[in-house]
C-alpha cells in the first residue's frame, strides 16, 4: 500500500505523516504571505530551548525548500541565549528577538516574503504535538498559533514564583492569568 492509498479525512495529513513526527520535525505548507488562506505556513517541534542548537536544522530545511533564509523572528523570552546572527552553512541569519510569545517563528526569504510556523513546545507529549501541528498545516486554518496549542494542550504556563502550601509544607506553582 502506498501512502497516497491510504485513507485520511479531507485536509488532515496521512497517518504516515503523523508518526513521523518528532521532536525537530517540519512541516511546512510553503505558502508565501501574498497568497496562503490560513494563519500558519507550517509548524517546527523543537527539542529545546537552545536557539543556537535548534535553528540551524530548521535553516537547512527551509533553506532546501526555499532558498536563502536572511531573517528569524523569535520571541526572546522564549528561548535561551539568543543571538542577534547565526552564521548556517556559510549564509548569516538574523535573529530578530521580541516578546510576543513563543508560539510562532517568522521566517523571511528574501526582502519581503514571510512565513509563520508554529512553535510547539519542546515538552509537549508526541501526541499533542502531532495534533498541533497537523492544525496549523491545514491549509484552512483560521486558528491562531497560540490557540492552537491551548487547544491541543500543549501550551506553557507562565508559572509565578513558588509559594509554600500551607496544607502540606510542599512548593507549589500558579499559572499566570
Amino acid at each position: 500500500m502506498t501512502e497516497s492509498d491510504i485513507p485520511h479525512a479531507p485536509g488532515l495529513l496521512p497517518d504516515a505523516i503523523h508518526r513521523a513526527a518528532n521532536p525537530g520535525t517540519v512541516l511546512l505548507r510553503l505558502e508565501t504571505t501574498h497568497s496562503r488562506e490560513g494563519n500558519l505556513d507550517g509548524a517546527w517541534w523543537p527539542r529545546s530551548r537552545d536557539i543556537g542548537a535548534e535553528l540551524p536544522a530548521l535553516i537547512r530545511v527551509l533553506t532546501g525548500h526555499l532558498g536563502p533564509i536572511t531573517r528569524v523572528g523569535l520571541d526572546a523570552t522564549a528561548w535561551d541565549e539568543l543571538p542577534t546572527r547565526l552564521v548556517i552553512d556559510d549564509q548569516v541569519v538574523h535573529i530578530d528577538s521580541f516578546s510576543v510569545g513563543d508560539d510562532t517563528v517568522l521566517i523571511t526569504r528574501g526582502d519581503q516574503d514571510h512565513f509563520s510556523l508554529l512553535v510547539v513546545p519542546p515538552h509537549a507529549t508526541a501526541d499533542a504535538a502531532r495534533v498541533a501541528m497537523a492544525r496549523a498545516v491545514r491549509a484552512d486554518n483560521v486558528t491562531h498559533a497560540a490557540q492552537i496549542l491551548i487547544d491541543t494542550g500543549t501550551h506553557q504556563a507562565h508559572l509565578i514564583p513558588a509559594e509554600e502550601d500551607s496544607r502540606t509544607g510542599e512548593e507549589r506553582h500558579e499559572p499566570e492569568e
